[in-house]
C-alpha cells in the first residue's frame, strides 16, 4: 500500500549539495518508492501531505523556518518529522518537536532504522493517509439544518469549536428551507426510491403508502440541500419533521449516508463529526445510536436507533418511528461480529471515549428504537459511560479500529 506525499530534506546552511546527497540519497530513494515526491524548499505550497526528512543535526531552526513557510498554504497541518540513525538526525528532530509542542502545535517523529526499514515506511504511509484525512476534514462542510434538538445540552458546540478542533465548516440552514424544498417534490419524483425501500425490505409493518412516499420526499429534499450547499455531511433537527409534518427523516438520513454523505440525527453536531471522521479515516459506513441499556457485570450494552444505513444490515423491516408512531423507521439486523464504539466530547470537542467489542445479538423490543444491537465490550468498560459520559449518542463502526482511531486523535486533536 502506498500514499502520495511530499517530503523536503532538511540540512543546515553549511552543508553542500554533494554532502546532503551522501546522507539522504538512500532514504530519499526509499521514500519515493513508497509514494513520496521530493520537494524543494522553495516549493512547499503543494496540496499533498508534507514530511520533513531531518538529514543532520543543526537543522532545528531550518525546520521551523520551513514549517512557517508551509503554514502559508497549510496552516493547520500537523508536522511530521522523519529521523534516521546517523548524523544527529534524531536529536535534532526531538528538539524541533519539543519546540512545536511548546508552541501548541501537533506533530510526530517517525524514526527509520535504515533505508530498508519496512515497518518504518509502513508508518510513514499511514501518516500520509492520516494527514490526508486531516486535510479532507478541514475542507469539509457540515450542514446544520435547524437548531440542535433541545435535549442535546452537552452536544451543541458552536461552529467555531467544530472548525478549530476538527476542521469542518458548519453551514447553518433554516428548517424552512428544507420544508420549502420538500413541498416542491411530488409523488412521481420519488417513486423509484419508494420501490427500492419497500422492495428490499423483508416486511412493512405500520407505514402506509403515503408515509413511505413522504419519507422518500424528505430524502430528496435533503439531497437537494447537499447539492445546493456542496455539503459533505449534514445533521437535521429531525423531530421538527415529526411534530410539524408528521413524517420522519430516518430513511433520508440513512440513504444519504449510504450515498457517501454522512448524515446525523437530531442536529447533533458532535456525533456527526464522529461519523464523518470514522468514514474519512476508515472508509467504513458508521452508525449513530443511543445506549439504551447496559449491564456492568457483563460489560454489555444495547444500542438502539430508528435509522441505520441499509448497506450495514443483513436485512431490514419498515416500522413506524418509535417515539411518535409516525412515519417510517428502519428496523435493521446488524451482522454479528467485531465493532468499535466511540464518542467525542468536552467543551472544545477534545475528549474521546473508545471501546471495542462484539455484536452478540440483535433485538426487536417494542419499547426501544427500532434497530437494536447488544455489544459485549472487550476493551473499555460500560461503567465509564455512567461515571464520565460525553453525551447520549455513540458511533459504531464494524471491525476493531481503536488503535488506529486513537493514534489519529492523539496526533491531530
Amino acid at each position: 500500500m502506498s500514499a502520495h506525499f511530499g517530503f523536503v530534506t532538511v540540512v543546515p546552511p553549511f552543508v553542500g549539495a554533494q554532502q546532503e546527497e551522501s546522507v539522504v540519497a538512500e532514504y530519499a530513494a526509499a521514500l519515493v518508492a513508497h509514494g513520496g515526491e521530493r520537494v524543494l524548499p522553495r516549493d512547499l505550497g503543494g496540496p499533498a501531505p508534507l514530511f520533513y526528512l531531518v538529514a543532520t543535526g543543526g537543522t532545528e531552526r531550518v525546520v521551523l523556518d520551513l514549517r512557517a513557510k508551509r503554514a502559508q498554504s497549510a496552516p493547520s497541518e500537523s508536522v511530521v518529522l522523519i529521523a534516521h540513525p546517523g548524523n544527529n538526525s534524531l536529536p535534532a528532530a526531538l528538539e524541533v518537536l519539543a519546540r512545536l509542542q511548546q508552541d501548541g502545535e501537533h506533530g510526530r517523529i517517525l524514526y527509520l532504522c535504515g533505508p530498508k526499514d519496512d515497518e518504518g515506511f509502513a508508518r510513514i504511509t499511514q501518516a500520509a493517509e492520516d494527514l490526508s484525512v486531516q486535510r479532507a476534514l478541514r475542507a469539509s462542510r457540515i450542514g446544520l439544518i435547524g437548531d440542535p434538538s433541545d435535549w442535546l445540552v452537552a452536544s451543541s458546540p458552536a461552529p467555531d469549536v467544530v472548525r478549530d478542533t476538527w476542521g469542518p465548516d458548519v453551514i447553518s440552514i433554516p428548517m424552512e428551507e428544507l420544508t420549502t424544498r420538500l413541498a416542491a417534490i411530488g409523488e412521481g419524483d420519488v417513486a423509484e426510491a419508494v420501490a427500492s425501500l419497500t422492495g428490499n425490505a423483508t416486511g412493512v409493518v405500520e407505514p402506509s403508502t403515503a408515509e413511505l412516499t413522504d419519507v422518500a420526499r424528505v430524502h430528496a429534499a435533503l439531497r437537494a440541500l447537499v447539492d445546493a450547499y456542496e455539503l459533505d455531511a449534514l445533521t437535521v433537527r429531525c423531530f421538527d419533521l415529526v411534530l410539524n409534518l408528521e413524517t420522519t427523516g430516518c430513511f433520508g438520513l440513512a440513504e444519504l449516508t449510504d450515498e457517501g454523505f454522512i448524515a446525523g440525527c437530531e442536529g447533533d453536531l458532535v456525533s456527526t463529526v464522529g461519523l464523518l471522521w470514522v468514514y474519512a479515516l476508515l472508509g467504513k459506513i458508521p452508525w449513530m445510536a443511543n445506549p439504551a441499556r447496559l449491564d456492568e457485570s457483563e460489560n454489555t450494552l444495547w444500542l438502539a436507533h430508528c435509522t441505520v444505513p441499509r448497506t450495514m444490515v443483513e436485512s431490514y423491516r419498515l416500522r413506524s418511528h418509535f417515539e411518535s408512531g409516525l412515519g417510517v423507521g428502519i428496523q435493521g439486523e446488524l451482522p454479528l461480529g467485531p465493532v468499535t464504539l466511540l464518542r467525542i466530547g468536552g467543551t472544545r470537542m477534545k475528549r474521546l471515549w473508545l471501546a471495542e467489542g462484539e455484536i452478540e445479538r440483535t433485538g426487536d423490543a417494542e419499547n426501544l428504537c427500532r434497530t437494536q444491537a447488544e455489544v459485549r465490550l472487550s476493551s473499555g468498560h460500560v461503567s465509564e459511560l455512567l461515571h464520565a459520559p460525553l453525551g447520549n449518542h455513540l458511533v459504531l463502526v464494524p471491525g476493531h479500529h481503536a488503535d488506529r482511531l486513537r493514534a489519529w486523535w492523539e496526533m491531530f486533536v
